[in-house]
């Protein structure tokens, strides 16, 4: 990957325009992700948010049946600046399969034009909207999971906590795939992680600089959960996380903070891999090892 990137002399994302940046995005992810999975069926709808129309897209398994199955909300990476559900198709099919789950797809509002909290505010919409609509989504209100990538992953793990806080939706699972924790982090994976053809410590300040309108507004524990006062009562957890990745460690850090929280935790890190590696199932054997763990981890959480 590094070497095809050398090769075609790719700029790193933080050097385009944000409309550069957002095409090439989603040109590289799709390129990486290998075949979409069919699945049973896809929906597309759009629902009242907070900021205006929310769109979200519904995936289904075949299953044959007309079960009451659990729901997996997953929410894309990017940044909080680049994606779309177009960005992680794949994984959500893939996961629609192996979990034998319907899975949500929110399409959130994206920084610097709605920064923090508008895509928190978004996710909470997306999962009490679940909730609220079991029945006539035909799934079990009470086996829901979030899961995210990146961006994503910390979506996840805010909304964990307001959930937590506002009484509901109740969630079984979080699946934290190398997730932001803090926007200050400075790690020893945040400054080895400096090259130009990987996802390095220049694209995490760049992601910040645009999801936070204020930089004061990174300890506010729905931007930077790592910081939150406590972690107890949150979801058990699965967190994926990548040997050469600026995020590494801030992910491994909330995993034994959740741990130490009283929350039961699965940490895995695969070595070897880059930031963003999860997304690549159709060019990285551990891209699909590690979804097909992340589908065990879902599987066994939401019986």
């Amino acid at each position: 990957m590094r070497a095809q990137r050398a090769a075609a002399g790719t700029p790193p994302l933080y050097t385009r325009t944000l409309a550069e940046a957002r095409a090439a995005d989603l040109a590289d992810i799709r390129a990486a992700a290998g075949n979409p999975e069919p699945v049973g069926s896809v929906e597309e709808l759009t629902v009242d948010g907070p900021g205006g129309p929310l769109p979200l897209r519904i995936y289904r398994p075949d299953t044959g049946a007309d079960t009451e199955l659990p729901v997996l909300l997953y929410l894309f990476g990017g940044g909080w600046t680049l994606g779309s559900p177009d960005t992680s198709d794949a994984i959500c099919r893939r996961l629609t399969n192996a979990v034998g789950c319907v899975t949500v797809s929110v399409g959130y509002r994206l920084a610097p034009e709605h920064p923090f909290p508008a895509a928190v505010h978004d996710v909470i919409a997306a999962a009490e909207w679940i909730a609220a609509n079991a029945a006539g989504l035909g799934v079990d209100p009470e086996r829901i999971a979030v899961g995210g990538d990146s961006a994503g992953g910390n979506l996840a793990a805010a909304l964990t906590l307001a959930a937590r806080e506002r009484g509901g939706p109740a969630l079984r699972h979080q699946l934290l795939v190398y997730p932001n924790t803090d926007h200050a982090a400075d790690t020893p994976s945040v400054r080895e992680h400096d090259d130009p053809l990987l996802f390095n410590r220049r694209s995490v300040a760049w992601y910040w600089g645009h999801y936070l309108a204020d930089p004061a507004d990174g300890a506010d524990p729905l931007a930077s959960p790592l910081r939150a006062p406590s972690l107890a009562g949150l979801p058990p957890a699965t967190v994926i996380t990548a040997e050469y990745d600026p995020l590494r460690d801030e992910g491994e850090a909330y995993a034994r903070a959740l741990r130490a929280a009283g929350v039961p935790v699965e940490l895995r890190r695969y070595d070897g891999m880059p930031h963003g590696f999860f997304a690549m199932a159709g060019v990285l054997d551990d891209g699909r090892d590690a979804q097909r763990h992340a589908a065990d981890r879902l599987r066994e959480a939401l019986r």
